[in-house]
C-alpha cells in the first residue's frame, strides 16, 4: 500500500516500545498516525498489525511509500539517517557510531531481557511455576547489571545524544521504565539516573511520555 501523503503509520499501544518511535517522530516533526495494536490486546487491530509484523511485535512503522519496518532500534536509526536535521543521530561520525552502538546495546540486552521476564514460558521447557520464577529472577539480576554497564559506558552531557535528546535518549527512557530498572538505577547510579528525568521532562517529549504513562510522567 502506498500512502497518498507524507504520513507515517505507527503500530503500537500505550506503555509499549512504540512510545520511543512516537517520540522520535515528534522530535523530527514528521506527520504520523497511531494504529492501536498489540498481541495482548484482542480488541486492537491485530489484522492490520499482522500485515506489517508477522510476529505481531510492536512497534512497527509503515513509511509513506508503503514499506514497513519493525525493531525499535532499527526504526530509530533509519529515522535519524533519513532526517539528519532532526538530531536523532549526532552529525559527528564518532558520536553517531557510539549512539548506534548504544541503541543496539539496549535492544539486544535490556529490551531482550524484559521480553524473557514478561514471557518466561517462551524461554524454558520447564512447565512448573517455580522454575519459571527462577528464570525471571535470574533475568532481572542480569538486567540490573546490564543497565549499570550502560550507565558506566554512556555518559550524558546533558543528554545521551549531546545538547538535545536523540534516538538513544528515547529508547533508554522507554525501556528503563520496565522491570524495575529505574528504581535500581536511582539506587546504583544515582548521578546518571538523572538523565532519565531530563529526558522525561523535555518540553517536546513530556506530552508523549505523559500520554503513555499518565500516572508516572
Amino acid at each position: 500500500m502506498v500512502l497518498n501523503t507524507d504520513e507515517h503509520l505507527l503500530y503500537g499501544t500505550q506503555n509499549s516500545g512504540s512510545a520511543a518511535i512516537e517520540a522520535a517522530l515528534t522530535l523530527a516533526r514528521l506527520p504520523f498516525r497511531n494504529v492501536d495494536a498489540a498481541s495482548w490486546a484482542a480488541e486492537s487491530d491485530l489484522e492490520a498489525l499482522r500485515e506489517v509484523s508477522p510476529l505481531l511485535q510492536i512497534p512497527a512503522l509503515r513509511w509513506p511509500d508503503g514499506s514497513t519496518m519493525t525493531e525499535s532500534a532499527a526504526i530509530l536509526i533509519e529515522l535519524g539517517l533519513r532526517h539528519p536535521d532532526s538530531g536523532l543521530l549526532p552529525a559527528e561520525p564518532a558520536a553517531r557510531a557510539q549512539n548506534i552502538r548504544g541503541l543496539l546495546y539496549i535492544a539486544t540486552n535490556c529490551y531482550a531481557a524484559v521480553g524473557i521476564m514478561d514471557y518466561p514460558e517462551r524461554w524454558t521447557l520447564a512447565e512448573g511455576d517455580a522454575e519459571r520464577q527462577r528464570l525471571k529472577q535470574g533475568t532481572q539480576a542480569r538486567l540490573r547489571h546490564l543497565w549499570e554497564r550502560f550507565a558506566d559506558s554512556f555518559p550524558a552531557d546533558p543528554f545521551l545524544g549531546g545538547e538535545q535528546p536523540g534516538a538513544l535518549d528515547l529508547l533508554a527512557a522507554v525501556v528503563s521504565r520496565w522491570s524495575g530498572a529505574r528504581a535500581h538505577l536511582r539506587a546504583a547510579r544515582p548521578g546518571w539516573a538523572g538523565v532519565l528525568e531530563r529526558i522525561d521532562q523535555h518540553p517536546a517529549l513530556a506530552p508523549v511520555f505523559a500520554r503513555h504513562w499518565p500516572a508516572t510522567s
